[in-house]
């Protein structure tokens, strides 16, 4: 179970990246019933550091404490061509050795790459960056048009504020979606978005405002997802024919309205798996839908079972 967290920090490092990683692990949410995090920033020489903005910091912990944390995170490093001093690649490697979780934010990727920690996987990172980062390490399979991806051990993001969703993503794998949902509304984002990078490469951001007016169909599909609801149907309520709705739906989430619809159900599935009693077939109604389907989306995008899920995360005993 993830306890110590470690950051590392740097001359010029990501102010908000740090921020994210502070309001989501080092924040004490243990009176209201969430779990607590050993949290330290860490550098390869302690002492003042001053950050993107030039807000001075003060980091007392070095670099022993990132190599022996369960996750180590890496925010940006804006300057891709300079590689990481070597005392940083190997705590990170010792990290990863023990069978610690890394984490990178935007251009943090590329000091993973350089420890040889995305070597043979997938991994992301600015849209901006993808193609130098795919250029200069071969090895690695880059996907320019995600927010994040889970290779297990190793989790990389998009740009900053895609970290707060692959930090999000990984308190659902460790607690849960009831606790990476409460810590979402503590910060007042969404737990969970849908679509990557494509919707925010400037060529394809829609400026036209919300035509589909797609925050209160929001609102309305999650009071009515224990209905048999279509993409047609959305469509109707938005008053646009479906190609029209799954165009303009793309271009502000990134996502068809499908996928997007089978998300909010099987979110909704895994709270009900950790709070409610009920029997799989029970809640996979008030998802709408079948317990067979309910179980192909779960194997396919949480890889396990509800039952399973239950097992590990149920709190209503």
């Amino acid at each position: 179970m993830l306890s110590s967290v470690a950051v590392l920090a740097y001359d010029g490092v990501s102010t908000f990246g740090l921020g994210v990683t502070a309001e989501i692990f080092g924040c004490d949410r243990s009176a209201d019933g969430l779990p607590g995090y050993d949290y330290t920033i860490t550098a390869a020489v302690p002492g003042v550091i001053r950050t993107d903005v030039g807000l001075p910091i003060m980091v007392e912990a070095g670099l022993d404490r990132l190599s022996a944390a369960d996750l180590g995170i890496v925010v940006c490093w804006d300057q891709t061509g300079v590689l990481p001093p070597p005392a940083v690649l190997e705590a990170l490697r010792a990290l990863a050795g023990r069978g610690g979780r890394v984490l990178s934010q935007c251009t943090g990727a590329f000091v993973l790459a350089a420890a040889g920690l995305l070597d043979g996987r997938r991994a992301t990172t600015h849209w901006r960056h993808a193609a130098k980062l795919a250029s200069r390490y071969p090895s690695i399979d880059v996907d320019p048009s995600v927010l994040y991806v889970d290779d297990g051990q190793v989790i990389t993001s998009a740009g900053t504020a895609a970290g707060i969703d692959a930090c999000l993503h990984l308190l659902r794998l460790e607690h849960g979606a009831a606790v990476a949902n409460a810590v979402a509304r503590h910060m007042v984002v969404p737990p969970h978005r849908d679509g990557g990078q494509a919707q925010y490469v400037p060529v394809l951001v829609n400026e036209a405002g919300d035509p589909a007016n797609l925050a209160a169909l929001h609102a309305w599909t999650l009071e009515h997802l224990h209905e048999p609801i279509t993409v047609a149907d959305l469509a109707a309520r938005a008053l646009m024919s479906p190609r029209t709705f799954a165009r303009q739906f793309a271009a502000r989430t990134g996502t068809t309205p499908h996928q997007w619809l089978i998300s909010q159900r099987l979110m909704r599935a895994q709270e009900l798996l950790e709070h409610a009693g009920g029997s799989i077939e029970q809640i996979a109604a008030q998802c709408g839908l079948t317990p067979l389907m309910l179980r192909r989306h779960f194997a396919r995008r949480c890889g396990t079972t509800p039952q399973a899920y239950r097992r590990t995360f149920s709190q209503s005993g």
